[in-house]
């Protein structure tokens, strides 16, 4: 964070930004983060932003980014005031700094500028390298009082996707996966059990289904798609499905399963063929070498800001391993197996700890 506004200070010598917070800079820009999330799972891979106008301590236009290629939040905030002669008594408060380059659609700074609105709020700064400052230092040569670091852990834990993969050139990783109170993720596959092997409450499954509409892809082994047959959508919720991506590496999995069933795009990671079908891609993979790092470099060159990791021990462990992962999300149900397939471990405490009905839900983070 330091290194972030001494930045500020460094590129922009001449204009004095503001850090800090005040009480109703802080409520409205609470209410741009609040609009910002509604653009979940509809504008990657941009950010979720909204944006909130304000005159005289009353809000007269709002906007958020509603879907990628569309108006940006600061356009749709600015679209919706009915008398746009405010503008140049407002202050206009946006939860991630304008744009300054021309995409899909203009600069936002520029938008703001032409309109001369004379104060703009802003909860984190942009570090994409397209933006990275240069619309804050737009505004402040036009003469515009920006403050920045408003709620700013907030701005940036909403679009940690998006800064993470600009960042790390790969996509932000999520794992996740249920154990049972003596620490196993699965029966003893090898006794042929017929044991049922659900751990977690309908509640809880319905948190997952939730989970799996924020992020643009899902990931299981082959393992786990011969074993549960999942269908890894959305159907307990409203919302996208997410990409599925499957690890087939010697194509041995049988077309009978629903991951094979075209209903939404997936991919089958081997090490034989590409080839293209509806809604279905196999994707080709060089077998000798590290599989995550390749998959990883896949999803960054097709844009996929998020990935969820809903795979069997194995291929949990190695992102643990690996150290590639950003979160991971923990079940424990109150079930015990007894014996069978432990589950992987994370060195570390929980940064949360939550209980949902009878399954208790511990979430790291990778620091």
């Amino acid at each position: 964070m330091k290194k972030t506004k001494l930045n500020i200070y460094t590129r922009f010598p001449n204009k004095k930004a503001t850090f800090g917070s005040m009480t109703t800079d802080e409520k409205y820009m609470s209410q741009c983060i609040a609009l910002a999330q509604k653009g979940m799972g509809d504008v990657a891979p941009n950010p979720m932003v909204g944006c909130v106008i304000v005159h005289q301590n009353k809000i007269i236009g709002q906007g958020y980014h509603e879907r990628y290629g569309e108006a940006h939040a600061e356009v749709n905030a600015i679209r919706s005031v009915e008398d746009s002669s405010l503008l140049n008594d407002s202050t206009l408060y946006v939860s991630l700094e304008p744009c300054a380059h021309y995409g899909k659609t203009p600069p936002c700074s520029d938008l703001i500028i032409e309109k001369k609105i004379p104060r703009v709020v802003i909860g984190c700064i942009d570090s994409y390298a397209e933006v990275a400052g240069k619309g804050i230092q737009n505004m402040m040569m036009a003469g515009i009082d920006v403050r920045v670091g408003i709620l700013e852990k907030k701005a940036l834990e909403l679009n940690k996707r998006f800064f993470t993969f600009h960042a790390k050139k790969r996509p932000y990783i999520t794992l996740k996966w249920a154990q049972t109170q003596d620490g196993f993720i699965d029966v003893d596959r090898s006794q042929n059990t017929q044991q049922d092997n659900w751990i977690t409450s309908p509640t809880s499954k319905k948190l997952v289904h939730q989970w799996r509409s924020e992020e643009q892809a899902i990931l299981i082994g082959t393992n786990t798609a011969l074993n549960d047959n999942p269908q890894l959508t959305v159907r307990e919720v409203e919302g996208k499905n997410p990409l599925r991506i499957v690890i087939d590496l010697s194509l041995r999995l049988p077309g009978t399963l629903h991951v094979f069933d075209g209903s939404t795009p997936t991919w089958i990671v081997n090490g034989i063929r590409n080839e293209s079908q509806p809604n279905l891609e196999y994707v080709k993979i060089d077998p000798e070498k590290e599989l995550i790092p390749q998959l990883l470099h896949l999803l960054y060159e097709h844009n996929i800001l998020s990935l969820f990791v809903e795979g069997g021990a194995t291929l949990l462990q190695a992102f643990l391993d690996a150290d590639l992962w950003d979160e991971a999300k923990v079940f424990t149900g109150e079930i015990s197996f007894g014996n069978g397939l432990p589950a992987p471990i994370i060195e570390q405490p929980p940064f949360q700890a939550l209980q949902f009905d009878s399954d208790r839900l511990n979430i790291y983070v990778n620091a």
